[in-house]
């Protein structure tokens, strides 16, 4: 995953578990999304990861804790086009 996450895409956690390193509980919400700001490359310990993902809370945390999001589509919208008025000269 971390060759397809990139800064500024949207992941969601689905692993809200405590620190498999630590074991002390983590400041992530499970079902919340978050901004990856950087990926690091790190042979995460648990063997599942080749990379972390720094979201700006707390430090940074092994990319199998969450999915990436679809990017979202451009919407159209409906642009008016102004033309010019016609006059009609009078004599």
């Amino acid at each position: 995953m971390s060759d397809a996450v990139g800064p500024g895409d949207l992941v969601l956690c689905i692993n809200a578990a405590p620190n498999h390193a630590t074991g002390r509980p983590v400041p992530l919400v499970a079902g919340e999304t978050y901004r990856v700001v950087a990926v690091m490359e790190y042979a995460c310990p648990c063997g599942r990861s080749d990379a972390l993902l720094d979201v700006g809370v707390d430090f940074a945390w092994c990319q199998t804790r969450f999915r990436l999001l679809p990017k979202p589509r451009a919407e159209k919208k409906t642009r008016r086009v102004s033309a010019p008025k016609e006059k009609e000269t009078v004599r």
